[in-house]
Parts: structure tokens; C-alpha cells; sequence
């Protein structure tokens, strides 16, 4: 425990990306091989996320501190974090009574902490109890961290892939690419990982997924208009299908397997040779239906006939990664869409086809086109360079998604509650209403959350309003007085049990602090109907 809790503060230390990659390489490089894996399995968020609930440890912490409930919920309200509250209620003069701890990260996690969750409150409570007594500050706050799942230091996938390539000389593609999906920290894994030739089985595992950046340019800047070609942003979930034996797997961008929660596209796959393409599931009767129609297939471990013949599905190919068992990923996206069109085009599927392009003659085709795109029921236009490889992530200067301008509405300000982290001490989460037109005695409906959108500064000022004109508290939800308008941008509507309006927004953010207007002004419940509706045609 004691060198991953050194390793942790030396991260957080920094903001350098380079310093993050010094740091641990280093690491990697002297770690024992299980440690290691354990290292990478916790920074990529694989462990479990809560092992002891919260009102457990603020029960030990109330035990070992002295301190009474409403101080320490004041101080976590303060501080933002309940590891860094942990630590400093405890005191910084802390010494570790126990010298017999393994400092070795890989003992802790199997035989310290994943046995919690398999134990009783009351066993919780005594283990806990007894590390809290018997550690260090920093290691009470690094296990602390461990507990509540809330272990980030700013150390993403792709710094782990650069500090590991570093390390043994492996390319940071391969790496990526072998810590895709779901594994079992291990020394065996680590072995795996970083041996250049290693035989290990990746049969079933997906490619790192490459991301298209958001146009902010007009495209007519972005160079000869025949470099490129142009594909429907669809709304649906990105994913990959990779058939490299008898038994074809469909991988979320998330790197979940849902496979079995797609069987129709599954039986379309087994009737081709082996691949790995990409491209997007969408809700499809005869044609492309709204997203809150996918949304009640997602996540269902058991989908019945019933949901099969209610809510059709397409999965809509768009890029081939490996043709024939050949990584095809460095060709040119023209040569991997007539691979795609090759091993598409020459059997008969039902759910599964290549996607569309959109035959355009120049850029104002390209802009005519995304003009339409919410009357289409997609989300805008992609733009790819015709000789583009299919890199990771998101690499600038190949893809670029240009959505369509966002819907919006006027809103009334009625709740607000407290951030977390650096902005535990702001209100900057917001409930927004619309007026309900429909009833003689008008109220106001609750439409949307948001937290995005406002300056640093504007969140302040807006902080100070809120703690002014409370009406009343709700646990750490505040009404406030319905006076501050603000225009939301939105995506889409769907119909929504949560809010009293029976309607949802679909990414809402906040786009502009209407100071120039007053209740009056805001929006209708009508304009949210008629947008529904009109999504729907």
C-alpha cells in the first residue's frame, strides 16, 4: 500500500501530462508484475465502484474522530470529497501502528478490500474501523479512495498506453488494443502485456475506437472538397463487430459486450467471413426511428420477443478493420469502405448494411444536406478524409462530426444544488421549468437538469443569488425564487416519467443567461410538445 499511496500523491502533484508518464514508467519498471496489473486495472476505473456504503463509513468516522454527523456533512460540503474529509478529520499527525502490511497494492486489493463485498455492515464497520486506527493520513485517504470508487488522478487510457510503450518498447496501439475489455488483474496478464511477441488470445477483443472531432471551422476551409467523403451522423450507439471464429462478439464504445442483447444483427453476422467492423446500432422500423426507442433495448441482459418484434434495429456499417483476419486499420478509408462493400455486398442480411453516403456535388451539397438532418432524424453530417488510416481516439485532421445547431428554450430557474469535487461549495447543478399553458391557473413544469454552460465567474454571481432568494431546503437541494431565465440547448425530446411535464430534454446545457428576460418570457410547455411530435413524424 505504502508505494501505491506514494505513487498516487506524486500523480496528483501534477497536471503535466509528461511528468504523468515519467512517473509511471517508472513505476512499471520496478513493479512487481501483479502489482502492476493492479495499478492499470484501478486507474482505468475496472474496480468495483462502491464496496461500503456512505452513511457506513461516516457512522466509523463519527466513532473515530469524535466528531458529531452535521459537522462532518458540513465538512464534506466544504471539502468536496469524503477520502480527503476522512483524512483530514483524522488528523495530519497520523502514524501507521501496523508495520506487517504487504506494501504491495495487488495483496490489498484481493484480500483486504474485495472481500467487503461479500461481508455484513457490521463486518464493514470493524475493518474499516481498525485501518482508520492503525494507518497513515495519506494511506487512510488512498484506501479510502479505494472504498468509494472514487480513485482519479488524472491518468487517462492513453497515459497508461504511453507509459507502458515507454517502459518495454511496445507500441502504444498494441497496448490499447490489449487492454481492451474485460480482464483479470494478474501477473500472468501483465507478462502478457508487455511481451513483444506475445501469443495471448485476443481473438475476441475489439479495436480501440477512433473519434471524430467536432467541426468548428466552415468546411470550405478544410481543403479540396473531392479529398472527402460524407456520412449521416446517426443517432444511435456506436459499436463493433468482430467475428474472428464461430462465436461473433458486438462491443459498445463503452467496451461492454452486448451481444446478446442484439440476436437479429448476430445471425446476420455468422453468415460472413471474418471481420471487425464498425458502425452504429439505431432503432429501425421502415425507417430510422427515435433514439428513446433504441433506449429500451439498452442495457436489458434478457431481450424477449416481445421488445425483438417492438423495436426493430439496424446495425449500420461504416468502416472494416479487418478483412479475412487482416488488420486492414493503416489502408486509406477508401480502400477499407470497397472491403466493407465487398464483404456487405454479396450477401443477402436483414440487419445489417452498409451506411449511406450523401452524394454531394461541393460544400453547399454538404451544408444542404446537414440543413435537413433533423428532418431526417440524424444528428448531422461526417466529414472524413478519403485517405484517412483508423487511428485511436480522438486524432484531429481525419473525421470531423458537424452536428446540426441545437433546439432551444427559454426556462425558469426552480432548483439548485450543490456541486462536488472543486465545486462542492457552488451551487452549479440546476433544475429548469417551462410554463404549463394547458391548465387556466399556470404552474410551472420541471423540464431539464443542467450544469454545463456558465462561466466560473457567472456561477459566483449566480451562487450568491441562490443563497439569497432560498425558499426552501430539501436535504441539499434548494427551490429557489422562479426569477433567472435561461435559454437551454437541447438535442432532442423524449418522453419522460422523472419530470411532472411527462417530457425530457436530451443533453441539455445551459447556452445563455437571459438577464434581458423575465418570467413572462419563459417558454411554454407547448413548444416542448411540439418538437416531440414533430421528432416523431
Amino acid at each position: 500500500m505504502k508505494t501505491f499511496s506514494l505513487l498516487y500523491t506524486k500523480l496528483d502533484q501534477t497536471n503535466s501530462t509528461l511528468d504523468k508518464i515519467e512517473i509511471l514508467s517508472s513505476f512499471f519498471k520496478k513493479a512487481d508484475h501483479e502489482d502492476a496489473a493492479w495499478t492499470i486495472y484501478i486507474m482505468m476505473g475496472k474496480q468495483k465502484k462502491r464496496l461500503v456504503k456512505r452513511s457506513t463509513l461516516v457512522k466509523v468516522l463519527e466513532d473515530i474522530s469524535g466528531y458529531e454527523n452535521w459537522l462532518i456533512s458540513d465538512a464534506y460540503a466544504t471539502v468536496g470529497d469524503f477520502a480527503e474529509t476522512v483524512a483530514l478529520l483524522l488528523g495530519p499527525d497520523r502514524i501507521a501502528l501496523r508495520s506487517d502490511y504487504s506494501n504491495s497494492i495487488a495483496y490489498w486489493m484481493k484480500n483486504e478490500i474485495a472481500p467487503l463485498n461479500k461481508q455484513s455492515e457490521k463486518e464493514h464497520i470493524r475493518k474499516v474501523g481498525y485501518w482508520w486506527k492503525t494507518l497513515s493520513q495519506n494511506d487512510c485517504f488512498v484506501v479510502t479512495k479505494l472504498l468509494t470508487g472514487g480513485l482519479r488522478v488524472g491518468v487517462s487510457d492513453n497515459i497508461l498506453a504511453r507509459a507502458l510503450s515507454e517502459s518495454f518498447g511496445i507500441a502504444k496501439d498494441v497496448i490499447i488494443h490489449r487492454l481492451m475489455g474485460d480482464w483479470e488483474p494478474s501477473s500472468n496478464f501483465f507478462g502478457a502485456l508487455i511481451n513483444p511477441s506475445s501469443q495471448s488470445d485476443y481473438v475476441s477483443l475489439p479495436y480501440p475506437f477512433f473519434l471524430a472531432s467536432p467541426l468548428q471551422i466552415d468546411p470550405n476551409q478544410l481543403g479540396v472538397f473531392e479529398n472527402f467523403s460524407f456520412e449521416w451522423k446517426w443517432d444511435g450507439i456506436r459499436a463493433q463487430i468482430v467475428k474472428r471464429n464461430d462465436s461473433p462478439i458486438i462491443w459498445s464504445r463503452g467496451e461492454e459486450v452486448i451481444t446478446d442483447q442484439y440476436p437479429e444483427v448476430i445471425a446476420d453476422v455468422l453468415k460472413l467471413k471474418n471481420c471487425v467492423i464498425d458502425g452504429e446500432i439505431v432503432a429501425w422500423g421502415k425507417d430510422i426511428l427515435p433514439f428513446s426507442e433504441l433506449q429500451r433495448r439498452l442495457g436489458r441482459k434478457k431481450v424477449t420477443q416481445k421488445i425483438l418484434d417492438e423495436i426493430p434495429i439496424k446495425f449500420l456499417a461504416f468502416d472494416c478493420l479487418e478483412f479475412e483476419g487482416i488488420d486492414i486499420r493503416r489502408e486509406s478509408y477508401e480502400v477499407r469502405r470497397k472491403k466493407l462493400q465487398n464483404l456487405l455486398g454479396l450477401t443477402r442480411l436483414d440487419r445489417l448494411e452498409i451506411a449511406s453516403r450523401i452524394e454531394a456535388l461541393d460544400w453547399n451539397d454538404v451544408i444542404e444536406a446537414r440543413a435537413k438532418s433533423r428532418s431526417r432524424k440524424v444528428e448531422g453530417v461526417m466529414i472524413k478524409s478519403k485517405s484517412s488510416p483508423y487511428l485511436t481516439g480522438r486524432k484531429k485532421g481525419y473525421w470531423w462530426k458537424w452536428k446540426v445547431d441545437p433546439l432551444t428554450v427559454d426556462a425558469v430557474m426552480i432548483y439548485a444544488q450543490a456541486g462536488s469535487g472543486r465545486r462542492a461549495s457552488l451551487f452549479t447543478d440546476y433544475t429548469f421549468a417551462v410554463w404549463d399553458d394547458e391548465k387556466q391557473k399556470q404552474t410551472l413544469l420541471p423540464i431539464a437538469k443542467a450544469y454545463s454552460g456558465l462561466t466560473h465567474t457567472e456561477i459566483e454571481e449566480l451562487d450568491k443569488w441562490i443563497r439569497k432568494n432560498t425558499i426552501e431546503k430539501f436535504g441539499p437541494v434548494r427551490s429557489v425564487k422562479p426569477y433567472q431565465v435561461f435559454e437551454l440547448s437541447f438535442d432532442s425530446v423524449s418522453l419522460s416519467s422523472r419530470h411532472k411535464s411527462g417530457f425530457a430534454l436530451r443533453f441539455p446545457r445551459i447556452s445563455r443567461w437571459r438577464k434581458d428576460k423575465g418570467l413572462r418570457d419563459v417558454n411554454p410547455i407547448r413548444v416542448i410538445k411540439d418538437i416531440f411530435v414533430t421528432n416523431q413524424s
